[in-house]
């Protein structure tokens, strides 16, 4: 197996060719030049985060204050649960995205997952101020660590979480390629129980301003997850020894795990229990983000019959829409400057 070497910080003799250029493994100067990129999706990419800027205290949280205490038992409960799962995925994230950065020697790459570590850290500040708002800091405390109590929120934890460990323990260049899958389902498949449960509710009428901060997250998150795909797909060309049937199988069987722990997930804390959501809408909606995510990365489908959107699910697209930026994971571009006073919630 191909050696996965870390990225000198700094290395005088470093090729200055950008046609020498890879996303790992080649000789880095670590400059960051602007001007001359090997990736010409970075230029697009890195202009979209700067563009999406927001400040999670400028979003007004008065009405859920009132919700909150009037939500009916299964909603409560399903909200801090979700909460506290997209607690842990945003804070893992936070941490580990460094790790993946010392092994990129493509300087614009590394310009954009320092980016998408900033914008992580600002979704965990969103969830604090979410929970500072609508509850004590006893309940605050309780639902940040419930993945200490609930064994089916640990499992959870534990797929990506493990994943990351693994690549800490025994840094070959297969165990780097799994950490970014795994990333890649944590962004396209994880988060998104938690998003269309908390626009469910902004459907339903309730905790408005949640699902505002939700889907400025959420459109992060696009951003994230284009960012994770195009990475992937330049080491398919520069690295094949990576992508052999049996190591692709590998990552289809993540994705697979990601897939089915996402469904029972979704089912566990919503399940039949919340109006507007049944199991099978939920069930029917991650499969489908599951081929999509697979295809993305030039697959055949995992799922078959999954391969259109659920009809019965197309308003959670409407819902992240945000500021008309388009909802395509991959080909998103910013159409404004987004401080979260530029949106205008008309759903």
């Amino acid at each position: 197996m191909k050696t996965l070497t870390k990225s000198p910080l700094f290395n005088p003799d470093g090729d200055t060719d950008v046609r020498l250029r890879r996303m790992v493994g080649g000789n880095t100067t670590n400059l960051n030049d602007f001007n001359n990129m090997k990736y010409p999706w970075v230029s697009a990419w890195y202009r979209q985060a700067m563009n999406n800027f927001w400040i999670p205290e400028e979003i007004n949280l008065s009405q859920d204050t009132k919700d909150y205490p009037r939500l009916d038992k299964a909603e409560r409960t399903a909200y801090d649960k979700i909460l506290s799962f997209l607690v842990f995925l945003d804070s893992i994230q936070t941490v580990n995205l460094p790790n993946v950065a010392e092994y990129i020697t493509a300087n614009e790459v590394n310009l954009c997952l320092n980016i998408q570590t900033f914008q992580e850290c600002v979704h965990s500040q969103s969830y604090s101020y979410m929970l500072d708002t609508i509850c004590s800091p006893e309940q605050r405390n309780d639902i940040l660590y419930q993945w200490k109590t609930d064994e089916h929120l640990l499992r959870r934890n534990s797929f990506i979480g493990n994943t990351y460990n693994a690549f800490q323990l025994d840094k070959n260049f297969f165990a780097f390629v799994k950490v970014l899958i795994a990333n890649y389902i944590l962004e396209g498949i994880y988060f998104y129980s938690g998003f269309m449960f908390f626009y469910n509710l902004a459907r339903n009428g309730k905790m408005p301003g949640s699902a505002q901060e939700i889907r400025y997250i959420n459109r992060d998150e696009n951003t994230h997850l284009w960012l994770f795909r195009n990475i992937i797909l330049e080491l398919k060309k520069e690295e094949p020894e990576m992508f052999t049937p049996e190591r692709v199988e590998a990552y289809a069987e993540m994705m697979r795990e990601g897939v089915a722990q996402e469904i029972a997930w979704g089912q566990y804390v919503i399940g039949n229990n919340i109006r507007g959501l049944t199991p099978k809408m939920i069930s029917d909606y991650i499969l489908y983000l599951g081929n999509l995510r697979w295809t993305s990365l030039g697959f055949e489908p995992l799922f078959p019959g999954h391969e259109k959107e659920p009809e019965d699910m197309a308003w959670v697209s409407s819902y992240a829409n945000a500021n008309m930026v388009k909802t395509d994971f991959f080909e998103a571009r910013s159409t404004a400057y987004a401080k979260s006073t530029a949106l205008e919630d008309d759903l």
